[in-house]
């Protein structure tokens, strides 16, 4: 599937652009169940916000929970002063997680292309374990600021690590929110770790290292829809608020090695579900 040239592209940058690799209707299935599920989201019953300027003070039972369910996150900005919706339902969702590849068929048919296999192989997995989904909205207008960070801070494990495969369902561009990356930044160290204790169902965002997130020209990485971006855990990566009139949906995957460690402090855990193998 990759070439030796991608493959030395990924180990010296740390991520690596795939341009049109999904069909416009393997997008489309996933967008629309995404569409259907915030159709069905009953927000009176659930008004959890998703932001990461708190430094992630906010997870909940609600998050949590969603590890092993398929839940709907708010924007920042969705919410009036008295707690109600301030837009219509379909621009106020900020993520669905985090276990669509479980639980919703068409996110489970797309996990299962054998196109995601070949890739992560590619890049030294031999046998990848998926353990989180997300579908991101980027609503126009609204969409919140995701701030600098790794993604090893939140999906601890041994080697190889997590790698994240983040998919362009629609355009990314910097009006909209695309991602930002420097190249060769996943040698770093890692910033800070992110563990639960579960004797009191919270977490803790600890730092670890003060090293800038960036020391030259982050890369704005616009792609096209249907295009995947693969990356490095230790990767730090951004994405800034969405103040154009475009939203920029977006669906994630991490995985890791099927045999690397997994430590209880991690947030997702799934006893219930187990193990999806892709």
């Amino acid at each position: 599937m990759l070439s030796d040239t991608q493959k030395v592209q990924f180990r010296n940058n740390g991520f690596l652009v795939l341009e049109n690799l999904f069909s416009t209707s393997e997008i489309g299935s996933v967008r629309s169940a995404a569409l259907d599920i915030v159709a069905d989201f009953d927000v009176s019953k659930h008004r959890t916000v998703f932001t990461t300027s708190d430094r992630d003070s906010g997870r909940d039972d609600y998050f949590f929970d969603s590890a092993e369910a398929v839940h709907c996150f708010l924007e920042e900005g969705a919410l009036d002063d008295n707690g109600e919706l301030n837009r219509p339902k379909e621009l106020a969702v900020n993520k669905i997680g985090h276990a669509m590849h479980d639980l919703v068929p068409e996110f489970f048919e797309f996990c299962r292309l054998p196109v995601i296999g070949e890739v992560l192989r590619d890049i030294g997995y031999s046998a990848p374990q998926l353990w989180q989904t997300m579908y991101i909205f980027k609503q126009p207008g609204i969409g919140g600021e995701v701030r600098w960070h790794q993604d090893a801070s939140y999906l601890i494990s041994g080697k190889p690590g997590v790698t994240g495969i983040w998919i362009a369902i629609e355009d990314a561009t910097r009006d909209n929110g695309c991602l930002w990356m420097q190249p060769g930044q996943h040698r770093t160290p890692l910033r800070e770790i992110y563990e639960v204790d579960w004797t009191t169902r919270t977490g803790t965002l600890k730092p670890l290292d003060d090293t800038p997130w960036v020391t030259g020209e982050p890369v704005p990485l616009e792609v096209a829809a249907g295009s995947a971006v693969i990356f490095n855990d230790h990767m730090p990566h951004y994405s800034s608020q969405n103040t154009s009139d475009s939203s920029r949906h977006a669906f994630t995957l991490h995985v890791s090695e099927r045999d690397s460690p997994w430590p209880e402090e991690n947030w997702i855990q799934r006893p219930r579900l187990g193990s999806f193998e892709l």
